[in-house]
């Protein structure tokens, strides 16, 4: 008995903690690429996440406390070989714009609500994957989730402006922001501009000319070294200031039951997107290097990660694409190189924070910039308007929905989109009349084979989405149009492609099975799946349904229809019920 507890218990153990499960199989040779992917991610993660914790609104120390816990927890509990989980341009965005309005001009309830925050995109996301919730990776189609990124690039950028430029400007919506940079256009500090884009040629430079250099570090140490040196903070440039060395103290956020609403929503909107996010990131690696990965596990690892970055006064993480990608093309091997880069952000931070209070904060606004850069995909909306009209029109939409209304509402506004996207398909999926093709099996959509031939008297139907209720009259109306047009004296519905049916469904099934009767027209029903037949027999459709039986294959039902079909040319010469013309 004794046994088959430890069983159990070490099978819960390494079920929970994939990453645990895969160190336990680690290879020894792969330590030399691990630790040297760890080195070069901690040395692109560092930079970038100093500036994400300007995107987020908070001092630049909290960007490095969001890049400890959340690596380790990954490398517990996710099933990516490569995915760094780190600051991400997307979430800083969104928490920026659900604390700021909360928090009132007040440093410290503002850390206290983005670590509520945090704690609570965390909390739903293991919540998400314990209810395997992990389909939702699906959830945003690609068009309106790539318009949402570009919109939320051209609110990076928009905001960074002014700081470009060396004087404020106010976060609005990109309208205002634009106005009021080109107002205050007088106002530019020429050195600041200058320093701005020094260091933004020399990253786009980098980029283009040494992809495998960390080019956000390199531009970090030469303007700290800059700075140094032509003494820029005495000229008038911003500089970073002191940033506390060591790590915090653990927190408990001080949260009012008014901020739990806005702060849920927040927390909502930034689980499915980082979610999202990270998984197209995760998924395009594990292809590359051909291992599988389980989205609800995934969905669980985000969320200790987040509650790693709450834990240590951070902001919500995701899966990092540009962090990921230095990882595997330095040739990373597991998520060991996740504990490497761990271990160098606590080194930085009790042994390196003096030199970085002489970075001008220019450089990270070019920084920021130059990763907005990366979010764009111009050649893709432009791929998408050559294959789908329809859809390069969403992700206008979510493009337009993020800089008009702001990152959240935006966020929202790219649901909605996605809701009403899948209503439309599903309330008008598509449909086909069947026939058989010469030299084929089966029976095929008369449409996509011109050579197809109609069975004479016979409409065979099929349905291709589940019969509920936001498509009913939709199956009913299709079905009563097609069986006045062919003029046929039975109608069998191929069932095979209707996974499910709701009441109301079954209702419009009835309802078609009575108007066709008046017409001396028998339904048949051929191939469906269980869940039909039970709803079928509930609502007393068998009794119905030619033959008194959902017929298990076409040609059966074919074939009883074929049988029935003298009777059926007499109750058409005698006319049906009520005097209808339609014989």
């Amino acid at each position: 008995m004794r046994r088959g507890v430890d069983k159990l218990s070490r099978w819960t153990i390494w079920e929970a903690a994939p990453g645990l499960a895969a160190l336990r199989r680690y290879q020894a040779d792969w330590l030399r690429y691990d630790i040297a992917a760890g080195v070069s991610v901690a040395a692109v993660a560092i930079p970038v996440a100093i500036a994400y914790s300007q995107l987020a609104n908070l001092p630049p120390v909290y960007g490095l406390y969001s890049s400890i816990l959340p690596l380790v927890a990954y490398a517990v509990f996710g099933t990516s070989r490569q995915l760094i989980m780190a600051p991400d341009a997307t979430t800083c965005a969104i928490v920026a714009a659900v604390v700021l309005p909360l928090a009132a001009h007040d440093p410290a309830r503002q850390v206290s609500l983005t670590v509520a925050l945090t704690m609570l995109t965390g909390l739903l996301c293991i919540a998400a994957g314990i209810a395997r919730l992990g389909f939702l990776t699906n959830f945003l189609a690609r068009p309106i989730l790539a318009g949402y990124l570009n919109g939320i690039a051209i609110s990076i950028i928009g905001g960074q402006l002014g700081k470009l430029f060396g004087f404020g400007v106010k976060p609005a919506g990109i309208f205002r922001t634009l106005a009021e940079f080109v107002s205050k256009l007088p106002d530019t500090h020429l050195l600041t501009l200058a320093v701005s884009v020094a260091f933004f040629v020399l990253l786009r430079v980098l980029k283009r000319t040494a992809p495998r250099l960390p080019a956000p570090l390199i531009a970090v140490l030469l303007a700290i070294v800059a700075s140094r040196f032509f003494d820029l903070g005495s000229h008038g440039v911003a500089l970073l200031g002191v940033i506390p060395a060591g790590l915090p103290k653990l927190m408990a956020p001080q949260i009012g039951l008014k901020d739990l609403e806005p702060l849920a929503t927040g927390a909502a909107a930034i689980a499915l997107i980082s979610f999202n996010s990270a998984m197209v990131t995760a998924r395009g690696f594990a292809v590359k290097n051909r291992y599988d990965l389980d989205p609800n596990k995934e969905f669980i690892a985000l969320g200790f990660a987040n509650i790693g970055a709450a834990a240590l006064q951070g902001f919500a993480v995701s899966g990092a694409d540009s962090r990921t990608a230095v990882n595997d093309s330095v040739g990373g091997k597991s998520q060991v190189t996740s504990l490497v880069a761990a271990s160098l952000v606590v080194a930085v931070l009790l042994f390196l924070t003096g030199p970085l209070a002489l970075l001008p904060t220019a450089v990270l606004s070019a920084v920021l910039v130059n990763a907005a850069l990366g979010l764009f995909d111009i050649r893709g909306l432009a791929r998408l308007h050559g294959i789908s009209r329809k859809e390069f029109n969403l992700s206008i939409i979510a493009l337009l929905g993020v800089v008009t209304a702001g990152v959240l509402p935006g966020v929202l506004f790219a649901v909605g989109v996605a809701l009403f996207q899948l209503l439309v398909r599903s309330s008008c999926p598509n449909d086909a009349v069947l026939g058989r093709v010469p030299g084929m099996d089966g029976y095929h959509d008369i449409r996509a084979y011109p050579g197809a031939e109609t069975i004479p008297g016979m409409v065979i139907f099929r349905f291709d989405a589940a019969l509920v209720f936001f498509n009913a009259d939709r199956f009913k109306s299709r079905v009563l149009a097609v069986a006045k047009a062919e003029q046929a004296h039975c109608f069998i519905m191929d069932a095979e492609t209707i996974p499910t049916i709701d009441s109301t469904g079954a209702e419009a099934m009835a309802e078609v099975c009575t108007a066709l009767a008046s017409q001396g027209v028998a339904f048949a029903l051929a191939e469906a799946k269980r869940p039909i037949r039970q709803m079928a027999e509930r609502m007393g459709l068998l009794e119905q349904i030619a033959g008194g039986r959902s017929f298990p294959t076409l040609d059966e039902a074919v074939a009883h229809c074929s049988g029935e079909r003298g009777q059926a040319l007499d109750r058409r010469k005698r006319g049906p019920p009520g005097g209808s013309d339609m014989a």
